[in-house]
């Protein structure tokens, strides 16, 4: 008998020691197999996201610019002669983007120009415009692709008047070359921030100082950015002048900035962060940490902090000044001349249906806490009231990167106009509060700054579409300050396509928002994680952009004001809910996508405006009580359209 167990267990070691031989060539086969580039499909995925944000732009500035034409020419058309210069030069000084325009009338010369003369152009953009001139002069419309002229992109367009006359303008298209540039930058296509070529910056892990060297776009992920010689301080007790002035003479400080009750900046001429920590163990502090950057979901770095907290005086610019529109238009197809063609992303979330139930309230103010708003453009300054400029509080909250434009346009550009884009929101006014600079960047005393200023001036909702990985509560205090007076707060979740989390939208008191693009699945260059709230699209998406243009840009900056602005839409039809109360609403109406439940891509899922609204408004649609929505149709939307017709496929 022991024989055979003796033989059975020998049996039993063997087969084990066989299996495992097969398994460890089975895993050393699979190991051999070529296995997919996961981070060139990535970069591929980006790449063509871009191209397509660079080919729409190119679209919607020449669908906007042949409408502005148009109008252009049949003014000119029945203007009494001698007016044309006068018409013309007031065209050019409202449209920046415009370079010269010159009307025809019957001959080969213009009977008036304003702008660069048309004979100062390099030979191939004159051939152009004789081109666009005996066009027009034959009742036809002319554009042409763009030309390289020197000093940028220009492109000719021609639109007939009706009567043998005729309008040409040389248009600049140099918004194509900068789209382009900050896609890739937003996309992390470049390796942006770089503090490789910016003295005085340093990159870190986010959870800690451990400095690390980023070679390539891919190395920012999960890394925190912050200036080496620059500290925040938050005391246990307000320190006294004369303590904050021995504080200065022993750190070296060029200067100190109070931020908040407690909390201060202080520069240091001859110590780095490090070293400020350690001072600082000796005294009574709440926290220490680096004065970290934040960014357009990672853009450009900034200088230093150095303003002064503003005085809190109320400065909005009287609601009664922002256009507001009737009801009864409620459920038309708004008649911007982008929407239809263009706009995939509201008909996507149900915006139509949801306008039904209500279209916004000139009492509840969104505050876009980003690089500044165009505040001259056609479709945005009847939607804008009084912000506040935190990179530079003597100067007005312009827009000088265009990110900001943009998010402001999806969320209130001006609706029905007959011109551009319909924002989410019709009557929701827009409070501008510059926090980044020309490079789209500002530090955590800018974003703080903004957001507690935008708090004590009435805002509602803010929009944060920018974010850090570093967990600063110096900027956590801010967010806490908004959130404590009711504000409904959102952001960005970051395009790196990355599970760590990112900051503000990481907060509990803010909601994160993924992005999602046409078909509603997860953009590839969205970052996920647990703290993800809901998504909402944010490819290619068509909005205002600075100097009185339009265009496509892709990120989840763009889908954080979808979100921003429903919520907006919510506080319009329930002023009683509360912050928390609007934020849950958003997450219990959302479109389920993913894994069914919430998952770490899509949160609760995508937001949904009809569902939500009329949640709030009393209804019964809130997600988990079973109820079925007949809402419209989303197949073939344009934007699927458009793609194939440019793309082919």
């Amino acid at each position: 008998m022991k024989r055979w167990t003796w033989a059975a267990m020998i049996v039993v070691v063997l087969g084990v020691l066989l299996v495992a031989r097969h398994d460890r060539l089975d895993r050393d086969n699979r190991a051999a197999e070529p296995k997919p580039n996961t981070a060139s499909m990535e970069k591929t995925a980006k790449m063509t996201t871009v191209k397509q944000d660079v080919q729409l732009t190119e679209e919607l500035c020449r669908v906007q610019c042949f409408s502005d034409l148009r109008s252009t020419a049949v003014q000119l058309g029945t203007e009494n002669r001698g007016e044309e210069s006068v018409l013309l030069k007031a065209r050019l000084a409202g449209n920046p983007h415009l370079e010269s325009l010159a009307w025809y009338a019957g001959g080969p010369s213009p009977l008036a120009s304003a702008g660069t003369r048309m004979s100062d152009y390099p030979e191939a953009l004159r051939a152009e415009i004789a081109k666009a001139a005996a066009a027009v002069r034959a009742g036809q419309e002319y554009r042409s692709s763009a030309l390289s002229a020197g000093n940028g992109l220009k492109a000719v367009m021609g639109v007939p008047g009706g009567r043998g006359d005729g309008l040409v303008s040389v248009i600049r298209q140099d918004i194509l070359t900068k789209i382009e540039s900050e896609s890739q930058r937003n996309l992390r296509l470049e390796l942006y921030p770089n503090p490789n070529r910016k003295p005085g910056m340093k990159a870190a892990e986010a959870n800690n100082l451990a400095e690390t060297h980023v070679r390539g776009p891919e190395d920012n992920q999960g890394k925190s950015h912050y200036y080496k010689n620059q500290i925040v301080v938050k005391f246990k007790k307000t320190p006294t002048e004369r303590q904050l002035k021995k504080i200065q003479q022993e750190l070296e400080a060029l200067s100190y900035e109070k931020i908040m009750d407690k909390a201060y900046v202080f520069t240091s001429q001859r110590m780095e962060t490090k070293q400020m920590i350690r001072y600082f163990r000796k005294h009574s502090v709440e926290y220490v940490e680096p004065h970290y950057l934040y960014n357009t979901n990672e853009a450009a770095p900034s200088g230093p902090a150095g303003q002064s907290v503003p005085s809190r005086s109320p400065a909005n610019k009287p609601l009664s000044t922002v256009r507001s529109y009737d009801s009864s238009t409620a459920g038309e197809e708004p008649n911007d001349t982008l929407f239809a063609r263009y706009q995939w992303n509201l008909p996507l979330i149900h915006a139509e249906s949801g306008w039904t139930i209500n279209k916004g309230s000139g009492d509840c103010i969104v505050a876009v806490v980003d690089t500044g708003v165009d505040l001259t453009h056609p479709d945005l300054k009847d939607r804008l009231i009084s912000g506040y400029n935190a990179v530079d509080s003597s100067k007005q909250p312009t827009d000088d990167v265009g990110h900001g434009s943009h998010v402001a346009g999806i969320i209130a550009a001006t609706v029905n106009n007959s011109l551009g884009i319909a924002g989410l929101t019709w009557n929701n006014p827009i409070m501008p509060v510059k926090v980044l600079d020309s490079s789209g960047a500002g530090n955590a005393y800018n974003v703080a700054e903004g957001v507690i200023w935008a708090t004590d001036h009435g805002a509602k909702v803010i929009n944060m579409s920018l974010g850090n990985y570093a967990e600063s509560s110096f900027l956590h205090d801010a967010i806490k300050y908004a959130y404590n007076h009711d504000v409904v707060l959102v952001a960005a979740t970051g395009n790196d396509n990355s599970g760590e989390p990112g900051y503000p939208a990481a907060y509990p008191e803010v909601l994160a928002v993924a992005a999602t693009d046409n078909a509603s699945s997860k953009a590839s260059f969205s970052n996920y994680g647990s703290y993800v709230d809901v998504a909402a699209p944010g490819v290619n998406i068509a909005s205002t952009y600075m100097n009185n243009q339009y265009a496509s840009l892709s990120g989840t900056s763009m889908a954080s004001p979808h979100a921003a602005a429903l919520a907006a839409l919510i506080r319009s039809a329930n002023p009683k809910l509360t912050n928390k109360e609007v934020m849950d609403l958003m997450r219990s109406t959302a479109a389920d996508l993913g894994a069914s439940g919430r998952d770490d891509d899509y949160g609760y899922g995508q937001i949904d405006v009809y569902r939500a609204l009329e949640a709030a408004a009393g209804g019964t649609s809130a997600a988990g009580e079973g109820t079925e929505q007949t809402l419209p149709r989303t197949d073939g939307n344009p934007l699927s359209r458009l793609l194939q017709r440019l793309f082919g496929r």
